[in-house]
């Protein structure tokens, strides 16, 4: 079945435009934001528009130099067990080093996602550089569980994302129980998108396992839970931010906390910070986090040191832990 789609842009003649060419050519900005960000769609142009797809054309430019020149890095954030601060897991990031040596964190960079390509291929570079780091950790015999790797829209879009995987890491021997899919809300659920939801039901049936990045920040919902499931929620930092007892965040993720656990869904607190946060989360129940309280994201080195310190033992017999998220 065919669905033909129009994507348009936008623009209505205002006080300060002094002809019909400059709202042809605010209309021709907003059709080049509409095919960037949400195809399918109409956008409105809005004074502004015109430096927002300068900034979004300059982060493709950058991403694009870094990814052509080998800049483009893996750096790891350890995931613990909040009662015995062991590492259960890893979410690895994305780092741009510029020619400098600066390193760069992917929220700066975030806007060259918007394209296809870029999105693609930083993919395929983060693909790459986990299986090779995992392999090493499995050879060093480092009792490495999982990593988690964020997935743009446009993996799912691509159709072919469960094939990377099983190239990339099928390359460097790695078996993908080792591997998580993170999925922010945006992502998840943020334009309603049925391609999002078929392929996370694809991939959860081939056996991987995927998590819900950002919970609490925008579009899900525990309803959607039933729709989309996942296997992991990350409870968002905004809502580890203000736990104190009597504010209603603490009474929302404890009561998340409950629901996951009868769901038989794992749940993982993000941004801690300091030892209060942790106490609270242990208290009610939450058993995995991860913060600046045990590590921010380091570079291959560092974190193969904190593996070696702090990474979680299991008897082998016990191996099907993995596939739970050490709970």
């Amino acid at each position: 079945m065919i669905l033909p789609r129009a994507t348009i842009g936008g623009a209505v003649l205002a006080i300060e435009d002094g002809d019909a060419t400059t709202v042809r050519e605010h209309a021709d900005l907003a059709l080049y934001h509409a095919k960037e960000t949400g195809r399918g769609g109409f956008v409105l142009y809005w004074p502004g528009m015109g430096s927002a797809i300068k900034t979004r054309i300059e982060a493709i430019r950058n991403v694009d130099m870094a990814l052509r020149e080998g800049r483009i890095e893996a750096h790891y954030q350890p995931i613990v067990r909040l009662d015995t601060r062991s590492i259960v897991g890893l979410e690895a990031l994305c780092r741009l080093r510029k020619p400098d040596g600066e390193i760069v964190a992917a929220a700066i960079f975030h806007q060259a996602t918007s394209d296809v390509s870029v999105a693609s291929n930083l993919t395929e570079r983060m693909l790459a550089a986990v299986a090779s780091d995992v392999r090493s950790w499995l050879e060093q015999g480092i009792p490495l569980q999982h990593v988690g790797i964020n997935i743009a829209s446009a993996d799912f879009h691509s159709g072919t994302l469960y094939s990377r995987l099983e190239s990339a890491f099928g390359r460097q021997n790695v078996p993908l129980k080792h591997i998580i899919l993170e999925v922010t809300e945006s992502v998840y659920l943020g334009q309603r998108d049925p391609v999002v939801a078929r392929e996370i039901k694809a991939l959860r049936e081939n056996g991987l396992r995927v998590a819900l990045d950002d919970f609490g920040t925008g579009y899900a919902s525990l309803t959607h839970l039933l729709t989309v499931p996942v296997d992991i929620i990350k409870i968002d930092k905004s809502f580890v931010d203000r736990l104190s007892h009597g504010d209603p965040s603490l009474t929302i993720v404890e009561g998340l906390v409950d629901i996951a656990r009868k769901l038989d869904i794992r749940v993982i607190a993000e941004g801690i910070e300091n030892e209060r946060q942790a106490g609270l989360l242990t208290d009610i129940g939450c058993r995995l986090g991860q913060g600046y309280l045990f590590s921010r994201a380091v570079p291959y080195a560092v974190v193969t040191g904190l593996l070696q310190r702090f990474a979680q033992r299991l008897p082998p017999q016990n191996d099907v832990m993995v596939a739970r998220v050490a709970s």
